[in-house]
């Protein structure tokens, strides 16, 4: 099978490096020719430009810095539409911008060539050693038809969905983790200027309910249900204490606290509620208020998903 290959940068030449291990033909294209030299001297074909490497390729991958780049050699002078053959797919491992994946595919779809979003997760790192996740949205029978090939590249590539669903879930997943390492600053940065050795901090917090516990199985627990225990596991009001306590201990220190301040008015909306006596996870449903937004999934299926 003939590969097309763009982008060679800090993720992407690991993964044609994959690519090429797994003896699949390769194509590539980069802007600086020099990033090619290592798979051309193994082997690899070098294209002047995007369309030049969809040439005769059944599947062409790219990997780019953002939408401008993506946009740039999908549709510009030398692009992939010019040459991409109808049947042909094109897979952009780009953390990408759903709309434009989107309105791509309804572009290339008219030529009768199937595009999907498939950004990856786990750094250059695990694009290196396979262990790498790729989250697909698109046409699930061209996933399965080219599962094998994403099997080189990572250990971890999940159908999620309609064309921009890959995209979604990239940039749901980069955003809880700024926004998680946000928080871990702010509160680490108060146990220690109160006074905890930061070793010994990090070492206690770490076998707390919420170190030990996975990011996102926190979702599973309650929130993507809908069901909150009674009694509660802990209850609102008392969490509310917690926090009004870890905040007064922020301003006692001088440390700015503004994560947490925002969590402490979410639960002080939540008491003004009523929610006092449920469970502390209560709160989280106001943003699906403010959302517009209602979300419910089968326990039985989030069993089948954690286990």
């Amino acid at each position: 099978m003939k590969i097309g290959f763009i982008g060679l940068g800090t993720m992407g030449h690991h993964m044609a490096a994959s690519l090429q291990r797994a003896e699949y033909e390769l194509v590539v294209h980069d802007l600086r020719r020099e990033a090619a030299e290592p798979y051309l001297a193994r082997g690899a074909s070098w294209a002047e430009s995007p369309a030049r490497v969809a040439d005769g390729a059944e599947v062409v991958f790219t990997s780019l810095p953002g939408p401008a780049e993506v946009e740039a050699v999908a549709l510009g002078e030398g692009g992939l539409l010019e040459a991409m053959a109808p049947g042909s797919a094109w897979f952009d491992l780009t953390t990408n911008s759903p709309a434009l994946m989107r309105r791509l595919h309804a572009v290339f779809a008219e030529r009768g060539i199937h595009l999907l979003d498939a950004p990856v997760s786990g750094g250059p790192h695990g694009a290196e050693t396979g262990r790498l996740a790729l989250w697909v949205g698109g046409d699930e029978a061209v996933f399965q038809q080219y599962r094998s090939v994403l099997d080189a590249i990572g250990d971890q590539p999940f159908y999620v969905g309609p064309i921009g669903a890959g995209s979604v879930a990239k940039l749901v997943h980069n955003c809880a983790g700024y926004t998680i390492q946000a928080a871990l600053a702010e509160v680490f940065t108060l146990g220690v200027k109160a006074g905890v050795d930061p070793a010994a901090l990090f070492q206690a917090v770490r076998q707390g309910a919420t170190g030990r516990a996975r990011t996102f199985d926190r979702l599973a627990d309650q929130f993507l249900t809908g069901q909150f225990p009674e009694p509660p596991n802990f209850a609102l009001r008392l969490a509310h204490k917690d926090m009004s306590l870890a905040t007064a201990l922020g301003r006692e220190n001088s440390v700015p606290m503004r994560l947490a301040n925002m969590a402490l008015e979410e639960m002080t909306e939540a008491l003004n509620r009523g929610w006092g006596e449920r469970d502390s996870r209560v709160s989280m449903l106001l943003q699906e208020e403010r959302a517009g937004v209602e979300i419910r999934v089968p326990p039985e299926q989030l069993k089948g998903i954690v286990d």
